[in-house]
C-alpha cells in the first residue's frame, strides 16, 4: 500500500497515518482533528449507498425511534425560542425527527440527497439545523458543515447525533465500523475542533450528540 499522507477529508491536514484496517477496509486517523476516515476509494458507489439506506427501517411512528430521537430532540428543544424555524438534514426515508418538531410546534423542513433531495430548502436560513445518524456518511464533511454555516441564522443551533469514539473505544470490535457507510468518524476532541474552526460554542446533553451554536454577534446577513 502507498502510505504516503492522505489529506484528511475534515481539516485537510496531511498528518493522518493507517489506523486499521477492519471488515476488507482501510480506516486512517487524522492527528489534528482525531478524525478516523475510510480511505476514499473503498466508499461504496452510490446505488449500494443508496441499496443499503433503503435497509433502515426507522418509522415516523415508531416509539423506540422516537425515544431514541430524544437523546438530541429534548436538549434542543428546550434551547429554541418560540417559533423557530428548522431544517432536518439527512432525513432519510422516515422523517420522525421532523415529525416531533412539527409536532412541538417547530416548523421544520427536510433535506436528504437520496431521499428528499429538491434543493430549495438549502437557500433558506434556519434557527436550528437537526443532522441525526448522517455525519457519518459524508464523504466531505468539511464541506457540509460549512453548508451548515451557512444555512444557520445568527445565534442558530446545530444539533449532530453520531456514535462517538471515546478514548478506549476499540475500533477492532466497534460495530459502527461494520457498516461499510460509515466512512467518517468522529470524538468529542473532532467535534470541538470543528467548534473552534467555525466559531461556534459546543455542547454534549449527551455522549452521541453534539448541540453546537453558532454565535449571535454574525456579522452574515440573516
Amino acid at each position: 500500500m502507498d502510505l504516503r499522507p492522505i489529506p484528511c477529508p475534515l481539516c485537510a491536514s496531511d498528518q493522518t497515518a493507517p489506523r486499521a484496517n477492519l471488515h476488507g477496509r482501510d480506516y486512517w486517523a487524522c492527528s489534528r482533528c482525531q478524525m478516523v476516515f475510510l480511505l476514499p476509494e473503498q466508499r461504496l458507489d452510490s446505488a449500494s449507498e443508496l441499496a443499503r439506506y433503503e435497509t433502515h427501517d426507522n418509522h415516523p411512528d415508531d416509539p423506540r425511534y422516537r425515544a431514541f430521537l430524544s437523546r438530541l430532540f429534548d436538549p434542543l428543544v428546550s434551547k429554541l425560542p418560540e417559533g423557530a424555524k428548522g431544517l432536518d438534514y439527512g432525513a432519510g426515508p422516515g422523517p420522525a425527527l421532523q415529525a416531533m418538531l412539527n409536532e412541538a410546534g417547530f416548523s421544520t423542513a427536510v433535506y436528504d440527497p437520496f431521499f428528499a433531495p429538491d434543493p430549495a430548502p438549502l437557500a433558506q436560513r434556519y434557527d436550528f439545523v437537526t443532522c441525526t445518524e448522517t455525519v457519518e456518511h459524508f464523504y466531505d464533511p468539511a464541506g457540509e458543515f460549512r453548508t451548515f454555516d451557512r444555512l444557520l441564522r445568527p445565534g442558530g443551533w446545530l444539533g449532530v447525533m453520531t456514535d462517538m469514539m471515546e478514548a478506549d473505544t476499540k475500533l477492532e470490535s466497534w460495530y459502527y465500523l461494520r457498516d461499510p457507510t460509515h466512512v467518517v468518524l468522529y470524538s468529542h476532541r473532532t467535534m470541538a475542533w470543528i467548534a473552534q474552526e467555525f466559531g461556534w460554542s459546543v455542547e454534549h446533553p449527551h455522549p452521541n450528540v453534539a448541540l453546537f451554536r453558532k454565535p449571535s454577534h454574525s456579522t452574515v446577513g440573516s
